[in-house]
């Protein structure tokens, strides 16, 4: 997977950048088939604010944006609300509950 970190209007150390790098591998393991991950770390009017995007199988993006005391709490933040699009994600579940109701419909059929 080809991972992006970009910092605009400031200087992100070296550690947080490989914090970043691991916490969207970690990503990956809940979205296997995901192709490009980006995170943008912006300091506009000295508001620490992280964006992070990850691009997944059939075209799916998810971006988590958050603002912080500080660009570490901010990467956490956009990193968790990731994290619940994924947990969310039809494909998690299962395919979105197609099943359920293939099962109800065998169930109602006379045997």
């Amino acid at each position: 997977m080809r991972i992006t970190i970009t910092a605009r209007h400031c200087e992100i150390p070296d550690e947080l950048r490989m914090r970043a790098r691991t916490l969207l591998e970690r990503l990956t393991r809940l979205a296997p088939r995901s192709h490009d991950g980006q995170v943008l770390f912006v300091a506009d009017h000295g508001t620490p604010t992280v964006e992070v995007r990850l691009h997944t199988a059939r075209g799916a993006v998810h971006v988590g944006t958050a603002g912080g005391a500080d660009p570490r709490t901010a990467l956490a933040r956009a990193v968790a609300k990731v994290r619940r699009q994924l947990d969310k994600s039809p494909a998690r579940r299962g395919g979105g509950g197609g099943g359920t109701r293939t099962r109800r419909a065998l169930e109602r059929e006379p045997r």
